[in-house]
């Protein structure tokens, strides 16, 4: 346990970040999944909508640093790799 006032502040505030840290963890993993779940049952449209979304939630936890740039982008890559291919097989 923290003896100190400063560790002890640390430990409030870290607890406090991290609390915050999650919300931006969790949105784009949420419309990830909803995309995929979208694109398995064929409706395209509503998948570009939800992957537009996600995309925008992971570069919003790029610049707060919660994940780093090249992780959003990575994700963003393979996401936008699933709904072309959809859409291809579609035409």
């Amino acid at each position: 346990m923290a003896t100190t006032a400063s560790a002890k502040k640390r430990i409030r505030s870290s607890a406090r970040r991290r609390e915050q840290n999650r919300v931006f963890r969790s949105r784009p993993r949420t419309f990830i999944k909803k995309t995929d779940r979208l694109i398995g049952e064929g409706k395209l449209e509503e998948a570009a909508q939800a992957a537009r979304q996600a995309m925008s939630a992971l570069d919003k936890a790029a610049v707060k640093g919660v994940i780093h740039k090249n992780n959003a982008a990575r994700r963003k890559a393979r996401l936008m790799r699933r709904l072309n291919l959809a859409l291809k097989k579609a035409e």
